[in-house]
């Protein structure tokens, strides 16, 4: 389970969005597709060209920034 804290400049765009969600996912690709299918339109609020997340976003594991790819993969149980 994946831990989303997402901006709250995407809240009043997508209805019942929440600033912080829980998605089945084991990794960010797959956190973004669980996004996509809640609230559709999500994803290219979210990645840029190519396989990166758009550059004023960031992706941490546990506490520590990660790879903004989105094949980044978190340990079972990370946040």
């Amino acid at each position: 389970m994946a831990d989303v804290r997402l901006p709250g400049t995407l809240t009043p765009l997508f209805a019942d969005l929440p600033r912080q969600v829980e998605v089945e996912a084991a990794t960010v690709l797959e956190a973004i597709d669980g996004l996509e299918a809640r609230w559709p339109g999500l994803r290219d609020r979210i990645v840029g060209e190519g396989p990166a997340l758009r550059p004023h976003l960031h992706v941490y594991v546990d506490g520590e920034r990660a790879d903004s790819t989105r094949r980044s993969a978190p340990a079972p149980g990370s946040t």
